[in-house]
């Protein structure tokens, strides 16, 4: 039995985000493993223990610390990995670290490990020091620490061929360890009756109709591009809506009223968050089109959930999302007047073109992003590596 301590998600069930469906997936997938035995860190306000797809989940007390909470968190969750390893005598065991947020403690838990007989591999995420939102002083510290967590870990698990080779060539003296295994989507329909019900409510309380929206899911949050996006869908003749899903931040949203006037524009439409994955994923599934702005990270979920969902599918032209998208997508530039101009041509492109495009799409997903193959990688590196 290999025993793989997962730290730095929210924890299952029930968080949303990148990290916390990544968890919840790969413990649906192994969950009757007989060789795999799962411990999830969970953020919780009291400490305790769970069972959740055969993982078993130890709640970390999260304290009250602003920014420095995650760190904390992190920290807290080794020390408990390392007594529990030592407590119930396990060799051979596998710390999985999400993030580089403890990079100035990796040295010190790196031969903790070691001494137990265990290993720790890291998932270094995008470039969290390119995100706008940080002060000049954090974002100093993630450079730091992205540095000192290649360096104290045996290994790299990279969910971009992208982020694998920024950290071979920018640490390469480190002769880091690395190797890829990409996030994961599926592209099964979403219909059930329930979820049905919910998409046609939600359709009328939006006063939306089917196919006559595009669509943004993401963080409302600089480095995805927001301002870019509204304002060429303003400048766009498109008849069609505008609908953002996204988590609130008033100041951004103010900032970028003051620049733009978007509220004048009836076509865009700030619908709030939606949690109900089945309601999400009909959302994306009737959507005419799919606006991604992204450009800081590796392997974005949004993006892949975007592609096994939406036939048509517009992305900011980078590295991480061509290296998804290929063939099966369409690329925009941040000149101005560059996304209006294909918002535009979007609106003419056939049925028929726009259904050929989604069925590449949703085989690009299966061929190399399914779920299933993702967990079937990570049962390889636990049990071979």
């Amino acid at each position: 039995m290999r025993h793989v301590f997962i730290i730095g998600s929210k924890g299952i069930p029930g968080a949303y985000g990148g990290y916390e469906t990544f968890v919840d997936k790969l413990t649906e997938y192994h969950q009757n493993h007989r060789e795999l035995k799962y411990h999830v860190a969970c953020k919780a306000e009291k400490s305790g223990e769970f069972e959740y797809h055969n993982a078993r989940c130890f709640q970390i007390k999260a304290l009250e610390l602003g920014a420095a909470q995650a760190i904390f968190y992190d920290i807290a969750s080794l020390q408990a990995c390392c007594r529990y390893i030592r407590k119930n005598h396990i060799e051979n065991s596998v710390v999985y670290i999400l993030a580089y947020r403890i990079g100035p403690f990796m040295k010190h838990f790196q031969r903790k490990i070691h001494k137990l007989g265990g290993v720790i591999y890291t998932n270094p995420d995008g470039h969290e020091y390119l995100r706008r939102k940080w002060s000049w002083l954090v974002r100093k510290y993630w450079r730091f620490s992205e540095r000192l967590t290649v360096k104290h870990s045996d290994l790299l698990i990279c969910d971009s061929q992208n982020i694998e080779k920024y950290m071979r060539e920018t640490y390469a003296s480190y002769h880091p360890e690395t190797t890829f295994i990409a996030y994961g989507s599926e592209t099964d329909s979403s219909s059930s009756p329930e979820t049905d019900a919910k998409y046609r409510k939600w359709m009328k309380d939006k006063n939306l109709k089917s196919d006559g929206y595009y669509l943004v899911v993401g963080r409302f949050v600089p480095e995805n591009n927001f301002e870019i996006m509204l304002r060429e869908f303003m400048n766009s003749k498109s008849g069609k809506d505008l609908v953002i899903i996204t988590t609130i931040n008033d100041r951004f949203m103010e900032k970028l009223e003051n620049q733009l006037h978007f509220q004048a524009d009836r076509r865009i439409k700030f619908v709030g968050t939606v949690y109900h994955q089945g309601l999400l994923r009909k959302i994306r599934e009737n959507a005419y089109g799919y606006l991604h702005g992204h450009e800081v990270g590796g392997t974005n979920p949004s993006l892949l959930e975007a592609l096994g969902s939406t036939n048509l599918n517009l992305l900011l032209k980078v590295s991480f999302n061509k290296e998804v998208g290929q063939d099966a997508a369409l690329y925009w530039t941040k000149e101005t007047g560059n996304l209006a101009a294909l918002i535009d041509k979007a609106d003419r492109i056939s049925k028929e073109k726009r259904a050929e495009l989604g069925g590449q799409a949703k085989k690009r997903i299966r061929e190399a992003y399914s779920w299933e193959q993702i967990a079937n990688k990570y049962e390889k590196i636990f049990l071979e590596h």
